[in-house]
């Protein structure tokens, strides 16, 4: 079982979403994030002031997985997310040693299905 981490940029959510919808993703997790890569820093013009911002916005992912899926998953996400631009993400993985659902005590693959 493996832990999938996207951070990809806003806009693209939806797109992902529907790539991990057609794959048969039925449980993430989303949230907000702010962090930079190779294209660290930017100025941003706000009531004609001119600030630095050196953190984008951006949106992690999060997907447990079996490991049969992982690279279908992957795959759907790097396609959806991708603009061949500076910026566009992160997607690694991690092992997972247990999962247990909480509502049922369920265990391993069944806790993520």
């Amino acid at each position: 079982m493996k832990l999938i981490t996207a951070v990809i940029r806003p806009e693209k959510l939806d797109e992902v979403l529907d790539a991990l919808e057609q794959c048969g993703v039925n449980g993430l997790t989303v949230s907000q994030a702010n962090g930079y890569g190779q294209q660290r820093g930017h100025v941003e013009v706000y009531r004609g002031a001119e600030y630095n911002s050196d953190l984008f916005a951006k949106i992690r992912i999060e997907v447990l997985a079996v490991d049969d899926l992982v690279d279908g998953i992957v795959d759907a996400i790097l396609a959806s997310a991708s603009t061949g631009q500076f910026g566009d993400g992160k997607i690694w993985t991690v092992d997972v040693s247990q999962t247990v659902r909480v509502r049922t005590g369920e265990r391993g693959a069944a806790a993520i299905s």
